[in-house]
């Protein structure tokens, strides 16, 4: 793909895990959308998800391995299941695409390999490990690496260094918190600076309100790269980790759901409002998170044309 793909309007997808969970999925412990991926009789729910956002209008379909990082498997007792869940997310989007036989992408999830929404402290070594087995399992059915979530400089470094090995391009997701700073407490503009990258597609915001995003446009549009967001439709502004609402001794895990609620008034033509708002201040990368359904990326993709 070229570098500057980022540089006119292009629509990703939408939340892959709440669609899956919508459509009848029973997480195990906390294991969220992995669970789909160890299970065989949801593969064709992980396909049909795909299928859903593609026919929705999506350009870029994401891996549904967000949860197949190391620690969420240790943690739920399947670690031998690791290379079987990151490889069969890579099949089940590249079988979507097939069926779809449109000419979309597949950017391959690499997602923060600790917490959600909270700042990796680990050793760098060990992150590294979790970035490289990751991505050298999904690398071979995708286009790009998405940095999902990351919460600071010291991850998206540590990624990065991890994907030059890949030879394949990067578009970075950056968590916002209300403040209009991440997790570590960085700005956007500090963290883009430590992260420059000739492979670099662009900078979007991940999983994060639509609230959030429009306070802190101006900075992404100051940065001269292509920008855009994979805005989260929860209740909760600030969403807090899996582990403090799902554990992995629970038989069947609790939908995230139920702890930060959804904005069901937050209708795909209301998503299209924001969305053109957003294109008016020169966003080009348009998507969404958990609680976007393909309704949200139907209405938005016509903003294509």
């Amino acid at each position: 793909m070229k570098i500057d793909y980022f540089s006119k309007v292009r629509i990703l997808d939408g939340g892959m895990g709440q669609l899956i969970l919508s459509k009848g999925l029973k997480p195990k412990g906390s294991l969220w959308s992995g669970t789909a991926l160890i299970d065989k009789k949801y593969h064709q729910m992980i396909i049909d998800s795909h299928l859903d956002f593609i026919k929705s209008g999506a350009d870029v379909i994401v891996t549904n391995n967000f949860a197949g990082r190391r620690i969420r498997m240790i943690q739920n007792n399947v670690e031998e299941l690791f290379d079987y869940a990151n490889k069969k997310a890579g099949e089940l989007a590249l079988k979507a695409k097939e069926i779809s036989k449109k000419n979309i992408l597949i950017a391959g999830s690499l997602p923060a390999q600790n917490n959600t929404y909270e700042l990796d402290q680990r050793d760098n070594k060990i992150i590294e490990k979790g970035f490289y087995d990751q991505a050298k399992l999904i690398k071979p059915f995708v286009d790009f690496f998405y940095l999902d979530v990351m919460c600071g400089s010291k991850e998206c470094e540590i990624a990065l260094n991890v994907t030059e090995n890949f030879n394949l391009p990067v578009l970075i997701g950056l968590h916002i918190k209300k403040s209009g700073k991440l997790p570590s407490g960085e700005s956007i503009t500090e963290v883009v600076e430590k992260c420059k990258s000739n492979s670099l597609l662009g900078i979007i915001l991940a999983c994060v309100s639509p609230e959030i995003i429009e306070n802190t446009v101006d900075e992404m549009k100051d940065l001269k790269i292509p920008f855009g967001y994979k805005a989260n439709l929860w209740k909760e502004e600030e969403p807090v980790p899996v582990h403090k609402f799902a554990l992995p001794s629970d038989a069947i895990g609790a939908n995230p759901v139920e702890t930060m609620g959804t904005r069901d008034d937050y209708t795909g033509k209301k998503f299209f409002k924001f969305s053109k708002d957003m294109i008016n201040k020169g966003a080009t990368i348009l998507g969404g998170c958990c609680e976007t359904f393909p309704s949200h990326i139907n209405e938005i993709a016509k903003l294509k044309n």
